[in-house]
């Protein structure tokens, strides 16, 4: 269906049945009018009752019109939506003139505006950056990263959870006719490895179609040699053509969470290829990452040294970027291996309970809880939006039996997160908030000027998915449409796809930066649908330790 604006009218004329006795249609009003006057209130009303009611459910019998209204239906390869999540708002407004009414049907499918998003986003892509990495939607071109056509391979799962079989089929046409991983080309191993072979696993297992696990091995073992260093901490970049890797130019640290979120990919492709390499490799690192000293109650530093194999930039910890989804995927590995992984375990309820000792604050005002982060003992009330993801997991940890007090954590860090949309002026997030602990002050959240971009991330709408999905609160839902709408509003290109922005607090001028990132794709739009779907089998949590990778 469409988005609520957008409304059909249908009109009805009826006339008295012994109108021939008249000469001109001038009578006829006047008769028809003098019996319509003659009817009782109740009975005035009661008949425009019935008459309404016929309507609506007259015209909702025939499959051709209410196709007509609900627009080109998004459904689940070999599903169906439940007719009870087709939600329908009529509005109806009585026009009589004599005897017409008008019946406006405001549909409110938040799943069809889902689909309807992804093939405005995706119509750019396929018509200005076909193949390429990115799309470029103000200027009508794209922009290359690592030249592999990431946001196609990113959305492919997406395409086939949202049952878009025509755009499905000629992304994967591309994949087999297109897509080699034979190029002179560095590629960063952490962001190749949850975009390009995460995206191939999820497809395949959603699939079966042994396309997307044969390109997976491919890749798979063209990013190994980034693991061949002194330390076994792997290089940041490694080039799949020549075999060779290396750490960034500037540095021979690499970040924590690049180290460290990697790991659900490369062992899943050990289960799937029944080689354990891939595993083995991954597997090193948590073991070294969980026995090395520097840690604070296991929170953990930003950089970890490849030559080393030590922590550096000691006394920094952050849930925020460079950090953050090593948390996560301690908890999901933990899921993925069977509940059988202690050390994983171990080090994820120390960090939940070293976050909650450290970093937990609440606002002065409103009294918000928040995650902020700590230097060399000083706390900063600084929050990334990268941080949302915690409610999420926290809320997936309790679902498996983790303590009840994680998921009060949960609900409070997920009304935080939604303040940090409702509280702008455009209703999108910006990237960084500091919050004010003074209860002088009369507002929760500042936001530096350079910290007010929106990157269109999936985060929050993640989290709000879990949060959905374990406790049924439809209000996770109603903060998703919100988010959904003010995408709409103030990211959407004209003529295809949507763009990062710099400033969510100027409706006026938000200041589109030129860029869909492939997560928008590939995540954000991808935990919508899954929010506003009422199939709970479609990506069963008991079933998959991550959405993102489909490993059952």
């Amino acid at each position: 269906m469409y988005p609520p604006s957008r409304k059909d009218f249908i009109s009805l004329t009826l006339s008295d049945s012994h109108s021939h006795t008249y000469n001109n249609g001038k009578h006829r009003r006047q008769s028809c009018w003098r019996k319509w006057k003659q009817l009782s209130r109740l009975q005035r009303s009661l008949v425009l009752f019935l008459l309404a009611l016929l309507l609506i459910f007259g015209l909702l019998s025939y499959p051709s019109i209410t196709e007509q209204w609900r627009g080109k239906q998004c459904l689940p390869a070999q599903q169906s939506i439940p007719e009870e999540t087709q939600t329908f708002r009529s509005e109806l407004s009585f026009l009589i003139h004599p005897f017409v009414f008008v019946v406006s049907i405001g549909p409110v499918d938040r799943l069809e505006a889902v689909c309807d998003a992804f093939r405005h986003a995706w119509k750019g892509y396929k018509d200005y950056a076909w193949g390429h990495d990115e799309l470029k939607p103000i200027s009508r071109s794209f922009g290359e990263w690592f030249g592999l056509g990431l946001t196609l391979i990113d959305s492919l799962d997406t395409m086939w959870i949202l049952g878009l079989k025509e755009e499905f089929a000629e992304a994967k046409d591309w994949v087999k006719k297109e897509l080699s991983f034979d190029k002179n080309v560095d590629v960063n191993l952490f962001e190749t490895t949850i975009r390009v072979l995460g995206g191939l696993l999820s497809t395949y297992h959603l699939t079966g179609d042994q396309l997307f696990l044969e390109k997976a091995k491919d890749l798979g073992s063209r990013l190994m040699p980034a693991f061949k260093t002194p330390s076994k901490i792997p290089f940041s970049d490694v080039n799949i053509g020549k075999g060779t890797a290396h750490p960034p130019r500037w540095t021979s640290d690499s970040t924590l969470a690049e180290v460290t979120s990697i790991q659900l990919e490369f062992r899943e492709l050990s289960r799937l290829t029944q080689d354990p390499q891939y595993q083995e490799v991954v597997n090193e690192v948590m073991k070294l990452v969980h026995k090395l000293p520097g840690k604070q109650d296991g929170l953990v530093p930003m950089f970890i040294n490849t030559n080393s194999g030590q922590f550096t930039h000691k006394g920094v910890y952050t849930l925020g970027a460079r950090a953050d989804s090593y948390y996560e995927y301690l908890l999901k590995q933990w899921i993925q291996g069977g509940k059988t992984e202690d050390d994983l375990l171990e080090d994820y309820l120390q960090a939940v309970e070293g976050v909650k000792k450290h970093l937990v604050r609440q606002t002065g005002v409103s009294k918000l809880t928040f995650v902020g982060e700590l230097s060399h003992s000083r706390f900063n009330p600084k929050m990334d939006h990268l941080v949302c993801f915690l409610p999420g997991t926290l809320a997936l940890g309790a679902h498996n039996g983790l303590p009840g007090d994680h998921m009060d954590l949960a609900v409070q860090l997920m009304e935080t997160c939604h303040q940090m949309y409702k509280q702008m002026e455009t209703g999108l997030s910006p990237e960084i908030v500091h919050f004010n602990l003074q209860a002088s002050d009369g507002q929760d959240v500042f936001v530096k000027l350079a910290d007010r971009h929106n990157l269109l991330r999936p985060e929050t709408v993640e989290s709000l998915f879990y949060m959905y999905r374990f406790t049924k609160d439809t209000k996770y839902r109603d903060w998703g449409w919100e988010i959904l709408n003010s995408f709409n509003n103030y990211t959407k290109v004209p003529g295809g796809g949507y763009t990062s922005i710099n400033n969510v607090r100027d409706p006026v001028n938000p200041g589109p930066r030129d860029k869909m990132e492939s997560f928008f794709l590939g995540e954000t739009l991808k935990y919508l649908y899954l929010l506003f779907s009422d199939d709970m089998e479609l990506l069963n949590l008991d079933k998959y330790s991550d959405v993102r990778v489909c490993c059952p």
